[in-house]
């Protein structure tokens, strides 16, 4: 009975103070809103329409009657930087900093936003100087990221080093994978100017901070070739087995080479074709079919296209199978076999694309760094094609 009682008196209660508390909240809203410029919700109409040249006049006249008013500058700023304006994107921010008024952390919001309108300029000298202005402010983290691109672009690898391991200190996330690419980076430069020994210290940095970078096992093979040790740099290329098998496509050349200089050419084609029956790749048919001709003869080559058609249908392995017919073929069929095999051949160049996993770029050679997003191991080893049959 008692419970029931309070049941009675507790429910209208409740209701009550909900009632009050939400009339409290809408005289606020009320009121909060009327303190706005008819203006502001006049550009908020015409983001929400899609319409950002009219949202930016209307923004403009708020910032005219309303010069105080540091939100609208924001709002104009990124208006006027998305839209490629990035002078008057500049000036607006320039103009907000230079009012002494403005309160710390709005300057920094404000130095900020300058420093992307420099960066998104490709003023990088004036962008990084901005940055580094930031790195003791709350916008840290965010300057670092910036840094992080300027110094990519610019190819400064040390520099993007320091600046990735202190994007991981501040606790914005592992950066292992970057930066084992980066001493990838400066490796590769060095075996380009022959400092073999160099390169080899670097690659041994980029392996203990990533062990599954397979670009610095490749690249350790290459320093060991230019050394004269071809059955170390063989070992090393091996190792990409162990580390992603899709990705010993990307050595099989390598091998193949490496075997035929130690005059053991049979065991080169041998453990490709190994690594066909694991992971098919049409980079990896080509090196087997180049040498299963030169050591076999056209009816094994044949015979090797013919099996992974089998196991795997695509028009870029029917383009090699054609290849392979056309060696051999009567004289009264080749024109005719030559004319598809041309037709097919125009058209898998399209197919015999390697696409970014992030941002969909698509690019006829193999990168570690996608040119269109710029992050790092987005490209899948595999042509589109033969993905799109996986999938």
């Amino acid at each position: 009975m008692e419970f029931e009682t309070w049941m009675l008196i507790g429910i209208p209660l409740f209701f009550a103070m909900g009632w009050i508390t939400a009339r409290v909240d809408i005289k606020q809203l009320v009121s909060e809103s009327r303190t706005l410029p008819r203006g502001y919700f006049k550009g908020l109409n015409f983001l929400l329409n899609e319409q950002p040249d009219k949202a930016i006049d209307a923004f403009i006249e708020i910032v005219k009657f309303d010069p105080e008013t540091a939100d609208m500058h924001f709002a104009l700023g990124n208006l006027f930087r998305r839209r490629g304006e990035i002078e008057r994107a500049i000036r607006v921010h320039q103009n907000l900093l230079s009012r002494p008024d403005l309160p710390a952390e709005e300057q920094a919001h404000a130095r900020y936003e300058l420093g992307m309108d420099y960066l998104k300029a490709g003023l990088l000298d004036r962008a990084e100087e901005t940055f580094n202005g930031l790195v003791e402010t709350p916008y840290a983290v965010q300057a670092r990221r910036a840094l992080l691109e300027i110094f990519q672009r610019e190819k400064e690898w040390i520099r993007a080093i320091d600046a990735a391991r202190g994007l991981q200190e501040s606790g914005a996330g592992a950066r292992q994978k970057e930066i084992a690419q980066f001493y990838c980076e400066l490796a590769q430069d060095a075996l380009v100017h022959l400092h073999i020994a160099d390169a080899l210290a670097l690659l041994d940095k980029a392996v203990h901070t990533d062990r599954k970078n397979v670009r610095a096992t490749m690249l350790t093979g290459d320093a060991q070739l230019a050394q004269g040790d071809v059955e170390g740099a063989l070992m090393t290329w091996r190792r990409v087995e162990q580390q992603s098998v899709p990705h010993v496509a990307l050595v099989a050349g390598r091998l193949m080479d490496g075997y035929r200089k130690v005059g053991r050419p049979q065991e080169g084609v041998n453990l490709l074709r190994s690594y066909l029956a694991e992971a098919s790749s049409i980079d990896l048919i080509e090196v087997v079919f180049k040498a299963v001709i030169e050591l076999d003869g056209v009816d094994a080559a044949k015979e090797l296209v013919v099996d992974e058609l089998r196991r795997n249908p695509t028009l870029l392995g029917l383009d090699k199978l054609l290849e392979a017919r056309l060696m051999d073929a009567p004289a009264n069929i080749w024109e005719e076999l030559s004319m598809v095999k041309n037709l097919i051949h125009g058209y898998t160049q399209k197919l015999a694309r390697y696409r970014c996993s992030h941002c969909g770029f698509k690019a006829r050679q193999f990168y570690w760094q996608c040119p269109g997003c710029s992050n790092w191991e987005t490209y899948p080893p595999r042509r589109t094609e033969e993905l799109n049959v996986m999938n």
